[in-house]
């Protein structure tokens, strides 16, 4: 399966997308995409690869190349630049943001202690869920997750609780445009169909994905809620398929799920 980590596939366009005026400052957001180019598939870049992988110039790629080795957040050895661990302080940053996830964290503990299965939490991003919280039981995807990790968001669990939470012309409007990509002969990929499905989890509250995102893995995820009701993240649980039928999910992984959301949407509340 490919990384779906990997920002390269969306960084082709990123320096020459939308600029809402004269407030937005050009130079920063090639330097962000210069950023994004890096990734578990191009852990390592020349200038001409940043260049061709974000549609900057030579010039340009060196240019902000130059200032972010100055600034430490790259380094170069020879031909090749590499991001330091110093970018880990722009993710951190967020994640510290938000003092919810320190707390919930105990409790995607004590359910993966629970369920032996492993558990994450995410927010969506635009067509992608990005992991904000991970706590692993084993290993049961061919990709490494962890925080910052991405996964579409039409055939994930997380995805389809967060996608369900949007408005409905939202939400129409954002299938209209979405590119569905099939990763297993059981993804979804019809529009009407994943609509329906959407509709069914906002009903229910709560969203199962069986072998969508990939052959053998299994997904149930709830949403999460801030003091105002809205949904502003998901956590879910994962699993080997051919470890959990229906009654098992149903039945003993769904209720602890739930009670799981329940007490982080709590903890959320009281943050406030």
């Amino acid at each position: 399966m490919t990384d779906a980590s990997s920002p390269i596939a969306n960084n082709a366009s990123a320096v020459g997308s939308v600029r809402p005026g004269d407030s937005y400052v050009q130079s920063f957001a090639r330097g962000l995409a210069v950023l994004r180019s890096f990734g578990a598939n191009a852990p390592a870049q020349t200038l001409s690869d940043v260049a061709q992988n974000t549609g900057l110039t030579r010039a340009g790629a060196r240019r902000i190349l130059l200032t972010l080795l100055a600034l430490g957040y790259v380094s170069s050895e020879g031909r090749l630049f590499r991001l330091t661990p110093k970018v880990l302080e722009l993710g951190f940053a967020y994640l510290t943001s938000l003092p919810v996830w320190t707390r919930a964290q105990p409790v995607m503990e004590a359910l993966v202690e629970q369920l032996r299965q492993s558990s994450s939490a995410a927010v969506l991003d635009g067509d992608e869920v990005v992991y904000v919280l991970r706590v692993p039981a084993h290993k049961i995807m061919s990709i490494n997750l962890g925080v910052g990790s991405r996964l579409p968001a039409h055939c994930s669990s997380m995805g389809r609780v967060l996608l369900a939470a949007l408005p409905d012309d939202v939400l129409k409007a954002r299938l209209a445009q979405m590119t569905l990509t099939a990763y297993t002969p059981r993804t979804v990929v019809d529009r009407d169909e994943l609509y329906e499905t959407l509709l069914q989890v906002r009903a229910q509250g709560w969203s199962l994905v069986r072998e969508e995102l990939e052959p053998g893995l299994v997904s149930m995820a709830a949403p999460i809620r801030d003091m105002s009701g809205k949904v502003v993240a998901a956590i879910n649980v994962s699993g080997s398929a051919d470890k959990a039928d229906a009654h098992y999910l149903l039945e003993v992984c769904l209720p602890r799920l739930l009670a799981a959301a329940a007490r982080i949407n709590m903890l959320l509340g009281a943050a406030q």
